[in-house]
């Protein structure tokens, strides 16, 4: 099995580059918690063209943003994502994860699951620091991300014959 798992957002846009924050959490940790074999982290930044071309090639992608949903910010969900409908015009600059699903069958690709690590923004003005309730959100989405992957490694595990 093989799962991708994907930080997107604008690092210069305050709270949208949460999900760059986490992945890069999640990278600088490999070393002494080493995630498990076909499991990759990147950073796609505002990269959505190159994303939606990547989703074909993992079983499971696992995205991490932050994503308005009117809640407190710092508030973490998961959610599971379908393919939208391809869009007329792209800005590849500001490419929501609903923007790229759309973009997949228009790629070529062939979209299968894909998760959502949201988090709830307080401030997507033009600046690199995160707001002190996103910030306070990080750990706790590393620990989600880490979670979802084992859940993910655990339902797809090959039943055991002669059992």
């Amino acid at each position: 099995m093989k799962i991708l798992v994907a930080g997107v957002g604008n690092v210069f846009l305050g709270d949208d580059g949460f999900g760059v924050e986490v992945a890069r959490r999640l990278s600088e940790r490999l070393d002494r918690t080493p995630l498990p074999d076909g499991v990759v982290v990147g950073d796609f930044g505002i990269r959505g063209i190159h994303l939606a071309y990547e989703l074909s090639a993992y079983d499971t992608t696992i995205l991490i943003d932050a994503a308005p949903r009117g809640e407190e910010p710092g508030t973490l969900y998961a959610l599971e994502l379908g393919q939208g409908e391809p869009q007329a015009a792209v800005d590849a600059h500001g490419m929501t994860p609903d923007v790229v699903l759309g973009l997949v069958g228009a790629v070529g690709g062939e979209m299968r699951r894909v998760l959502l690590v949201g988090c709830e923004p307080a401030d997507v003005a033009p600046g690199m620091e995160l707001s002190p309730p996103v910030a306070a959100a990080i750990e706790p989405a590393v620990r989600l991300v880490r979670e979802l992957i084992e859940e993910e490694l655990r339902d797809h595990q090959e039943p055991t014959v002669g059992r």
